[in-house]
């Protein structure tokens, strides 16, 4: 065994041994590719990420001066800077819906489908989004598949009971009143307070009318 042997009998041994050799310089450049990574992500990109978060600060000023297109040069500039971190995602989302206001929906559905973010009710209002996308431009059923999508996303009061809604309404439109119907009948079971607010009964009356002509 290796452990038995003086330095220079191991080295001997080393010199002898295709199979140590190429062992060793494989487990070598690996610890190396794993230290280089593990630096790279605390010296350079966690840093990086952090800075980003304040990438799209300025576009929303500009935003909530109604400065649209100020806006989209500014949010352009912080998407491709920080692609793949934090503020870099979040200001493609920002993007993509200031495009929504130009209605430029084609474009804002390409950012949204490339928005990768882990704040899980920015990804259901990201899906949300290419659903009201399709929405204007009165493909139906493809926004009622994405409402659909958007509110099992991390079930919660907010976004779950208001994509149900939005699906149901467009599940209505494709004649597909059954389902619209299973849609208001689970926020009325689920979400009671928003069921309140949108008085959920009568759109469930009204989808299941239409089921029985």
């Amino acid at each position: 065994m290796l452990e038995d042997l003086s330095p220079e009998e191991i080295k001997e041994q080393f010199k002898k041994n295709k199979t140590l050799q190429t062992v060793a310089y494989v487990v070598g450049g690996l610890l190396i590719l794993v230290l280089g990574y593990f630096a790279y992500k605390q010296f350079i990109w966690k840093p990086a990420n952090e800075k980003s978060k304040d990438a799209y600060w300025e576009a929303l000023n500009y935003v909530k001066k109604d400065s649209i297109d100020l806006a989209i040069e500014q949010l352009n500039v912080a998407v491709k800077k920080y692609d793949g971190k934090i503020g870099g995602e979040v200001s493609q989302f920002v993007l993509a819906r200031q495009y929504m206001n130009k209605k430029d929906f084609k474009k804002a559905l390409d950012l949204l489908e490339d928005v990768d973010v882990e704040d899980t009710y920015v990804q259901a209002m990201a899906v949300g989004l290419q659903g009201d996308c399709y929405s204007e431009m009165e493909k139906y059923e493809e926004a009622s598949e994405l409402y659909l999508k958007a509110s099992k996303i991390n079930p919660n009061e907010v976004t779950t009971p208001m994509y149900l809604f939005k699906a149901g309404q467009h599940l209505e439109e494709i004649k597909n009143f059954e389902k619209a119907a299973e849609c208001y009948k689970q926020i009325k079971k689920d979400y009671p307070t928003f069921a309140s607010q949108k008085t959920i009964e009568k759109y469930i009356v009204r989808a299941e009318n239409q089921t029985t002509k």
